[in-house]
């Protein structure tokens, strides 16, 4: 397959998912065909997304319960790759990066492990944006934007995503001029990519988290600065919006499981 038609996927899946109670192993192994549990069952999350992504070399970001994760996937043709702590998104990306230094290919999917719906379709309309733009940010635009990033959009370029942390301070009126929410799935130029990551592992957030129930600092890397360094550079950051909200919703807890398998179940 030429360069220019190729297209590698990363898929993130080394966190706990601290939020999945009464469930210690990965969650991107939980089903969407529940049998006897919700925890047990057929169709792991991970193998739905895989099927969705295009063609073309995956890797498979682990940690947790990383051995699950090899012994299920054995029989595809995957990389993984270590991250080593769990240091935020943009350190998952870091971890894939020997995988992506070896890649002969010009574009990448970047998409999470507990995101099992985002269709073809939608991949391959991040790709096409492409074209015009160096890195594209999946958005929707839910009901209700409580607890998720907003895209920050100028000129049809976004400028920056704001965690909800900081822009629920912000006044009603500007709340409501930033409607397009995060999905934390990307696509980009592998190239620009490769070059933003250096800039990246160069500048880490120090957090505070509890370890073992001792409160210490720890360096993290965020996967949304990306979109503040890409166009320092000179290079361009837009976006797509999904119509479908279901699309992009996340399983991190029970009841997410739950309604994630009833539309699993009302699909097939």
């Amino acid at each position: 397959m030429e360069r220019e038609n190729r297209t590698a996927s990363i898929i993130l899946a080394a966190g706990r998912g601290s939020r999945m109670k009464d469930f210690g192993g990965n969650k991107t192994l939980l089903p969407l065909i529940p049998k006897g549990s919700p925890f047990s069952g057929k169709r792991p999350i991970l193998f739905h997304i895989i099927d969705n992504l295009p063609p073309g070399p995956k890797a498979v970001v682990v940690n947790h319960k990383k051995e699950d994760i090899r012994e299920v996937t054995q029989h595809l043709d995957i990389t993984y790759s270590e991250q080593p702590v769990l240091n935020g998104t943009g350190g998952a990306l870091l971890a894939a990066m020997p995988f992506l230094k070896t890649l002969d290919c010009k574009n990448l999917l970047i998409t999470m492990g507990d995101v099992p719906f985002v269709a073809p379709e939608t991949y391959a309309s991040l790709l096409s944006a492409l074209k015009t733009h160096d890195l594209l940010v999946l958005g929707f635009m839910p009901e209700d934007k409580k607890q998720y990033g907003v895209l920050e959009i100028r000129d049809d370029q976004v400028r920056r995503i704001v965690e909800w942390k900081y822009w629920k301070n912000y006044p009603e009126e500007k709340q409501q001029a930033l409607p397009v929410c995060n999905s934390g799935i990307y696509a980009a130029r592998k190239d620009s990519l490769l070059h933003s990551l250096t800039v990246l592992a160069s500048k880490p957030h120090v957090v505070q988290k509890e370890i073992n129930g001792v409160v210490c600092d720890q360096e993290e890397f965020f996967m949304t600065d990306l979109v503040e360094y890409l166009p320092r550079e000179g290079r361009s950051v837009g976006y797509i919006i999904t119509d479908d909200e279901k699309e992009v919703m996340g399983i991190d807890d029970l009841s997410a499981l739950l309604k994630a398998q009833k539309i699993y179940q009302q699909r097939s």
